[in-house]
């Protein structure tokens, strides 16, 4: 794991925006977005689809965080790391839970994912004025 820096850490957890996820398998990439939560290193995210079974081929991710208002950025968050798929019921209902919570869903939403944690190998960020 990387250090994140406290900066980066305040913008990641300051409030519910989407993140977008980068996939790359067999040299072709894949993005799209979703809800995340950060802690520790550590971003969680419960995702199906393309995008998991892209995870399940090759771990290695992306994910860039943004923050604007009317189309003009406030700041940018973008980290690399390393996705592990989580195959444990209980962890996945925890983290969907929180998830849900955070982005103000009904926390029992969304059953039909899967919990993936990546993480953190590199995290940089950049305010605009």
């Amino acid at each position: 794991m990387t250090d994140v820096s406290d900066e980066v850490e305040e913008l990641l957890t300051s409030e519910p925006l989407v993140a977008t996820l980068g996939t790359c398998v067999d040299g072709r990439p894949h993005v799209a977005p979703l809800w995340y939560r950060y802690e520790d290193g550590v971003v969680e995210i419960v995702t199906t689809g393309r995008k998991l079974s892209n995870v399940r081929e090759n771990p290695r991710v992306a994910l860039a965080v943004e923050k604007s208002t009317d189309g003009r950025p406030e700041w940018t968050v973008s980290i690399r790391g390393t996705a592990t798929v989580i195959e444990d019921e209980d962890a996945f209902r925890t983290a969907n839970s929180r998830i849900n919570r955070k982005y103000g869903a009904d926390e029992d939403a969304w059953t039909d994912n899967t919990l993936v944690r990546i993480e953190v190998g590199s995290a940089s960020h950049r305010t605009y004025e």
